[in-house]
């Protein structure tokens, strides 16, 4: 069985010289194994060093930014809402950036879910069946003042910096095909359109009076699932939800609340139909994306590379990622459902969204009772970030923590920069992380051991490094508060190319490979797509221990005409060579030497 580690910041236990070590900056670490003994466990602070590492290096440059972040968080659903009533201590565990994870972000459903302590479904706009009401004159979020708005407002104190999000599961019955809030179809109509569009505005109103005020919306959740397991969902094609985001669009202008786009899986459920599987890339082409901030992912099929693939093509447009529950079987032992959750969820949904461009990490249920409930139809396996036990006391869950090593140390406003990863959401039993800027200038790096066996791995920022060594399947946060920059910048090299593969990258699973042991005339060549100027080259052969060339020569070419620039040995999986201010629009990187081990290169970077 595979034994996988989080890790929230590991730094590094390389030994330091004491009157080195008594200036160098530090970083602190916290610690989740999956085995429980460690939970975001605060473990002695780590010094960066001078000297480079021989072993798979994450290279952090806080000077190239990616998204922006808004929160990371979960649902405070009507089931989480009735337990979570009058819990004061759970609620600071959950939402207080000091005493708990700081809980940032909340997607609300409007109206009912699945997860919900109603023995009935709800809208805000319920009425007889046969009857309507255009003019909304019985809307009312009366059923949320009980328990749901109180508990935002809280949470709201804990966090001022919380960020909501609301998504309705179905609207009113009397809008629909089957009038009925389970399956069924927004009637085509545009006095319907129109109806439904006024209806969520007097919702974002409603909340907003009551306190709560609505920063993001969509307008359908999970728009392909056609037939919803006995709670409210409703099937919107592409047509119908254009025609939504079109009438509520210039309704919500000028307001705080952005509109975000699908809502709904990486890619389309089998189970959901093939028709629209390009769903989110038609309302982005459309006339009605000029009302919208972004597109929403949830977890349930495909992986987190259709969130990249997506921003490549409107790279103005921003990314959420709103929803992915864990899961348990009825005879999986709780020990099994903490460990794969963890691993799981470390991989994909802390590492994996946010290293595509998401600007949020979301769960599912923030609390759920021992048996998965209460729920009225829906899922009967979800779990929460906490679960509240029969005799009334509360556990934490594998999702506290890895949405916890997330929120308590990248606050909203924060900024991805980059790292070199080398793990996959697949898995492949490597090193993954990702990296983040604060606002008050702190970085924030959070590191994950796929592997079922400790690793050691560097950390280098500004030229200074530390090692680690992370527990199999341990997932951990580092943060330090110095500014750490290297005298030299990375070279963006939009359109390289390479012999085989294309090595110019972040994500640094291995992309050329000798296939065979290292020999003589072994070569990579790199075509830069322009004449580029550079003061070092950084080959960095990966998490394949070992696979880096003993003895290489380096040579330019801006035609058909080559000239060695240097040669040299390497000692470790990352080799920076230092050559004079150069200029070219070719690279060749040659083996001069023999070795038992392949040669893999993961990642080349240019620096000036």
């Amino acid at each position: 069985m595979r034994r996988t580690a989080i890790v929230a910041l590991v730094l590094g236990l390389t030994a330091v010289p004491a009157a080195e070590a008594s200036s160098a900056p530090q970083a602190r670490v916290w610690v989740t194994t999956p085995d429980r003994t460690e939970l975001m466990h605060e473990r002695p602070r780590v010094a960066f060093g001078m000297s480079e590492s021989t072993h798979p290096t994450i290279v952090v440059d806080p000077d190239r930014g990616y998204q922006t972040v808004d929160g990371f968080g979960a649902s405070i659903t009507g089931s989480s809402a009735e337990l979570l009533a009058g819990r004061a201590d759970t609620m600071r565990e959950l939402f207080d950036p000091v005493r708990g994870i700081g809980v940032s972000f909340l997607r609300q459903p409007v109206g009912s879910s699945d997860f919900t302590a109603s023995a009935t479904h709800y809208t805000y706009d319920d009425v007889p069946a046969g009857q309507t009401d255009f003019a909304l004159q019985h809307f009312s979020i009366r059923h949320d003042e009980a328990k749901i708005l109180p508990l935002l407002r809280q949470a709201k104190r804990l966090n001022p910096r919380l960020k909501i999000m609301a998504t309705p599961w179905s609207p009113p019955a009397w809008m629909k095909t089957n009038d009925s809030l389970v399956g069924g179809q927004l009637k085509d109509d545009p006095k319907i359109y129109d109806a439904y569009a006024r209806y969520l505005v007097k919702f974002v109103q409603a909340y907003a009076r009551a306190g709560v005020p609505i920063d993001f919306l969509s307008v359908q959740n999970e728009p392909q699932n056609r037939k919803p397991d006995a709670y409210p969902g409703t099937d919107m094609p592409v047509a119908a939800q254009l025609k939504v985001i079109e009438t509520l669009g210039p309704k919500l202008h000028g307001s705080r609340t952005k509109i975000l786009g699908y809502d709904h899986n990486w890619a389309t459920h089998p189970n959901d139909g093939t028709a629209e599987a390009d769903y989110p890339y038609q309302v982005l082409r459309s006339k009605a994306a000029k009302w919208l901030a972004g597109t929403a992912y949830h977890c349930y099929y495909g992986d987190p590379s259709a969130q990249t693939a997506l921003h490549n093509a409107f790279p103005d447009k921003g990314i959420w990622f709103t929803e992915c529950s864990g899961s348990k079987g009825a005879t999986d032992p709780p020990a099994k459902v903490f460990s794969d959750t963890l691993r799981w969820h470390a991989r994909n949904v802390v590492l994996g969204t946010t290293r595509n461009w998401a600007r949020s990490a979301v769960n599912w249920n923030i609390a759920l009772d021992s048996t998965g409930g209460p729920h009225n139809g829906g899922c009967g396996t979800c779990t929460g970030l906490v679960t509240v036990q029969p005799d009334g006391s509360v556990t934490t869950d594998a999702e506290y923590y890895t949405i916890g090593h997330l929120s308590k140390f990248v606050k909203p406003g924060a900024r991805r920069i980059a790292s070199t990863s080398f793990g996959t959401t697949g898995w492949n039993g490597q090193i993954m992380d990702v990296a983040f800027r604060n606002p008050d200038g702190s970085t924030a790096l959070v590191v994950h051991n796929e592997n079922d066996e400790p690793r050691t791995f560097a950390v280098n920022a500004g030229g200074r490094t530390f090692e680690y060594t992370l527990p199999g399947g341990a997932l951990a946060t580092f943060t330090w508060t110095a500014t750490l920059r290297g005298k030299l910048k990375f070279v963006p090299l939009t359109g390289a190319t390479a012999t085989d593969a294309a090595l110019v990258d972040d994500d640094a699973s291995t992309r050329w490979s000798s296939g065979a042991a290292q020999a003589p005339g072994q070569l990579v060549q790199v075509d830069l797509g322009r004449r580029a100027e550079f003061r070092r080259i950084a080959v960095d052969s990966g998490g394949n221990l070992g696979d880096y060339a003993r003895n290489w020569e380096l040579s330019i070419s801006d035609d058909v005409t080559w000239r060695s620039l240097a040669t040299g040995t390497s000692v470790g999986q990352l080799t920076n060579i230092d050559v004079r201010r150069t200029s070219a629009r070719y690279l060749r990187i040659t083996s001069t030497g023999a070795a038992g081990n392949w040669w893999s290169i993961a990642d080349l970077r240019l620096y000036n």
